[in-house]
């Protein structure tokens, strides 16, 4: 899944403030090897454990209750942009997919307990589904009388429809699990069906609705994950008589315990309960407060010194996918009282410096780019010690089958660069002064780090030409496969605990095509077969093991993106906010149970 952290312009203010935020976060109590302060990697380690099949019994609602939990009050959300998408289809990025969980039921979903181990339960289906045929057949069979927020009951017609429209060409930026389990890899699951606007329906044999309680799908290999890839967002159901096709960004039909009753696209979004949610329906969400309102252009430093304040509406205040300020770190971390309203948690997710291979070829170049990355200052940069660490390979400590041992770029030992080593590379590769474009988001994090990574860059005798991109719609540029830019940072984390969900989509080269997450256009024929041979391994165990062979291969062979830092996350609330939790299914705050004490 990318990460979308959204970030207000500050571009002027912190380009002259670079070395003063990075000094800030290196002096809250750390130093560049320090892995102690806030969450650690042995925390990210307990994320990796498979994901447990739920029973029916534990796809009934209510949701277990919130200790102390009451209803009321309106709870206070500050953003600093706008959500990249609001049609389910169309999202991938961790800000929407933390919103959808209020908004949105798919066949299936998560439930955790409070030490983070997820159980996957059915949602609109009765449970996590029934698999057949080697598990080539997936057959789901749907609670009764779950109604849209219109009173519409949704109906295996719904489903198969929500699936559908997901092969139609407006719809390029959510995942495509699904689709190509059904109807072919890469981009030909497309060429095989153009989607349901035409009157035309996938064939029985490929997706069945026996009657309106049962939808069958029938994939080409076996698969034992198709309930966690049907939790995600992207297949939250659509249903078909309310379906505006690209008007539906706008105008989403909620099934969750709330709605939109209000949208300012790029100022404000507000949420009101659905009324037509049953919660004895859900096994996962709750509603205790009667709304949210979500307010956008609030920059990371002004959400943080706000909700630290802690007055007015303030003190009703929760991060969604905020994180807090590096320069308000000292004040927050040395007071007991505020730190009993912070949430913290290891992300699953991989900021990377993308090296677009079309443009890059020479792998010299490449090996030397990763090489001269400052990579625990720019985790230090969105977030001090607390954002991050210094990424030692492209496998998240989250991810089955890490190996912390795998260190091609020397993090370890000079975790903000070997710029000696990187400039005797651009010697030998002639590339002294050779010009690159470098894309970074206009928002202020991505611009400190562009600073740091480009002033490096430049130390071992590139050229770096900058390019500013609008951030709301980063992942939509940089997923063009002719993005005309040479470097740009996205961050990658697991769908879920599986090597299929982070080593298929992003270097898998049947995924280049617009949209697709595979944002250096990694076509290797080895890195292709093994893609293909590895998600067949039926044991998990040693599906992790070939990955992590894999990611060695990807890191010291080709060198497609190198590593920077792994993510943390540390988020501060309001002190009338209860049931403040981290979620290892959003990765953030756990918007579905959180209540206001009074």
């Amino acid at each position: 899944m990318s990460i979308l952290r959204s970030r207000t312009a500050q571009a002027t203010i912190v380009a002259a403030a670079v070395g003063a935020l990075t000094l800030t976060g290196c002096s809250s109590g750390s130093n560049d090897n320090d892995k102690t302060v806030g969450k650690s990697k042995d925390d990210a380690k307990a994320q990796a454990k498979p994901v447990v099949m739920g029973t029916a019994q534990q796809s009934v609602g209510p949701a277990k209750a919130v200790p102390g939990a009451r209803k009321g009050g309106i709870a206070q959300v500050y953003q600093e942009t706008d959500f990249s998408h609001l049609d389910p289809g169309q999202i991938y990025v961790s800000d929407a997919g933390l919103l959808s969980k209020l908004l949105y039921r798919g066949l299936t979903t998560y439930t955790e307990d409070d030490k983070g181990t997820q159980t996957v339960v059915g949602d609109l289906a009765k449970d996590a589904g029934k698999s057949s045929d080697g598990g080539k057949t997936w057959t789901f069979e749907l609670k009764d009388g779950i109604k849209d927020e219109n009173g519409h009951v949704i109906t295996s017609a719904d489903i198969r429809h929500s699936i559908e429209r997901l092969y139609s060409s407006f719809l390029t930026d959510g995942p495509t699990y699904i689709q190509q389990w059904l109807s072919g890899s890469g981009t030909s699951y497309r060429k095989a069906y153009k989607g349901p606007y035409e009157g035309k329906h996938l064939p029985k044999s490929v997706l069945d609705t026996p009657d309106d309680n049962t939808i069958v799908f029938h994939f080409k290999e076996a698969h034992t994950d198709v309930p966690q890839a049907l939790a995600m967002a992207a297949y939250s159901v659509v249903p078909e008589k309310t379906d505006t096709k690209q008007k539906y960004d706008q105008k989403p039909v909620a099934t969750g315990p709330y709605k939109i009753s209000a949208y300012k696209p790029g100022k404000s979004l507000k949420l009101v309960r659905n009324d037509k949610w049953d919660e004895k329906t859900d096994p996962m969400r709750h509603n205790y407060v009667d709304g949210f309102n979500i307010d956008y252009n609030v920059s990371k430093a002004d959400q943080t010194k706000t909700i630290l304040a802690d007055r007015g509406e303030a003190k009703n205040a929760v991060m969604f996918s905020g994180q807090i300020d590096a320069t308000q770190l000292q004040k927050i971390t040395t007071d007991k009282k505020v730190m009993k309203r912070t949430v913290q948690g290891y992300g699953p997710y991989v900021w990377q410096l993308n090296m677009n291979m079309d443009r890059i070829k020479d792998k010299k170049i490449r090996d030397a780019i990763a090489l001269a990355i400052p990579a625990t200052a720019a985790g230090h940069a969105d977030g001090g010690a607390y954002g991050g660490d210094a990424a030692n390979s492209l496998t998240s400590p989250s991810t089955p089958g890490y190996d912390e041992k795998l260190d091609p770029f020397n993090r370890a030992k000079k975790p903000n660069g070997d710029i000696e080593k990187a400039k005797k590379l651009i010697d030998e590769a002639g590339a002294k002064g050779k010009k690159l474009v470098y894309a970074y988001a206009n928002v202020d994090v991505r611009v400190t780090q562009a600073n740091l990574i480009i002033n490096n860059l430049e130390k071992i005798g590139l050229d770096i030409q900058k390019k500013e991109v609008d951030q709301a719609t980063w992942y939509e540029q940089m997923g063009k496969v002719k993005n005309g830019m040479d470097l740009y940072m996205t961050g990658w984390g697991q769908d879920w605990a599986d090597g299929n969900t982070v080593f298929p989509p992003s270097y898998d080269g049947a995924n280049i095509q617009d949209g697709a997450s595979n944002y250096s256009h990694v076509n290797d024929k080895h890195v292709n077969a093994e893609s293909a041979r590895i998600q067949k391994i039926a044991d998990a165990a040693e599906r992790a093991k070939e990955y992590g062979k894999l990611s060695k291969y990807i890191s010291e062979k080709i060198n497609p993106a190198a590593p920077i830092y792994y993510t943390k996350v540390f988020q501060i609330a309001g002190s009338n906010v209860g049931g403040l939790r981290y979620s290892s299914v959003t990765n953030y705050t756990d918007p579905t149970r959180i209540f206001l004490k009074k």
